[in-house]
């Protein structure tokens, strides 16, 4: 541990010379731009980690809840913002998900968009009321084919890892459920709550709390492996073999954002991630780190924007 804190001290003081070398930049607050309500898990996640560089950067990172069209809004916005480093974005699965499912995008994510860093990955978890007769995914998908039509499943938005996670479980088991998009995932539980919707498959951190105290029963998470934060709740493979659907969460700067301003910022996410406080706050939201260069992070930008573009056009989906 006293070797991890002295890594910690090491890094910040890099950055914060850095900072100083370059100037200019952090010199005033910077806008993190989140495509989803707040109080969801891409708002809430934003928080954490715009506490710690607000802190240790010395300038305000503002987050801004920019939501609609699957995120798109948010994305839209930010790759047309003034490139200099004072407007971000989170970055999740959603940005490569809509390269292919909006047909008339104002906007190329991938040519359009500096990668920054990476933050974290985590599964989603497939949560249903205690109203729902079920008690496992077999049971689910029993449900499913004895009322075809009649369930619906929810997400944050169309072209999200939430939609996509439901896509892929509709076409892997066959089952008819009828999707209902939100504009973000917090905005989804009171309807979840009372059974108006009948399923989610959400980030964890916005599911795990009513897990926990009892007013949503966990079916399975979407990774293979499963997951620290629900020890005891099964993946969807493990029913529904060859069943994945992993999320992971970064930033983003529109293009042509100063390299200095990038470095800055990844350096300072990197330390973040290795901060024992931040590792346990990802710990607790059933996350791991993924610190990255900037390179890295755009080659899983890349290679996400693939393989989501291939099961969007199997499944037939496309947005206007």
């Amino acid at each position: 541990m006293r070797a991890l804190r002295l890594l910690v001290v090491t890094l910040i003081a890099f950055i914060v010379a850095s900072a100083q070398a370059a100037d200019t930049y952090p010199s005033r607050p910077v806008h993190w731009v989140v495509g989803f309500a707040a109080g969801g898990p891409n708002d809430t996640v934003a928080r954490i980690f715009a506490e710690w560089l607000s802190e240790h950067l010395g300038q305000q990172f503002v987050v801004e809840d920019r939501t609609g069209q699957g995120g798109m809004i948010a994305a839209n916005y930010v790759v047309h913002a003034p490139p200099d480093g004072y407007t971000i974005m989170f970055v999740a699965p959603n940005n490569a998900i809509g390269t292919t499912l909006y047909k008339h995008l104002p906007f190329d994510f991938l040519q359009d968009a500096a990668p920054v860093a990476g933050l974290m990955r985590l599964a989603n978890v497939m949560v249903v009321p205690p109203s729902l007769p079920v008690h496992s995914v077999a049971e689910f998908i029993a449900y499913a084919k004895a009322h075809p039509g009649d369930l619906s499943f929810a997400s944050s938005g169309n072209g999200t890892s939430v939609h996509m996670s439901g896509e892929l479980f509709k076409a892997m088991t066959g089952i008819e459920m009828v999707h209902v998009p939100y504009r973000g995932s917090a905005l989804i539980y009171p309807d979840l709550l009372s059974g108006k919707v009948h399923v989610l498959f959400d980030n964890i951190p916005g599911a795990v709390g009513f897990v926990h105290d009892g007013r949503l029963r966990a079916l399975a998470v979407t990774t293979t492996a499963r997951s620290k934060a629900l020890p005891d709740v099964p993946t969807v493979a493990e029913t529904v073999p060859g069943y994945e659907a992993s999320v992971w969460y970064g930033i983003a700067a529109p293009k042509g954002t100063p390299p200095e301003a990038i470095d800055v910022l990844n350096k300072a996410i990197n330390a973040a991630l290795a901060d024992p406080k931040i590792q346990e706050r990802v710990a607790q939201l059933g996350g791991t780190p993924m610190p990255m260069s900037p390179a890295e992070f755009g080659k899983l930008l890349a290679d996400e924007t693939a393989k989501w573009g291939k099961v969007v056009r199997a499944a037939n989906i496309s947005v206007e």
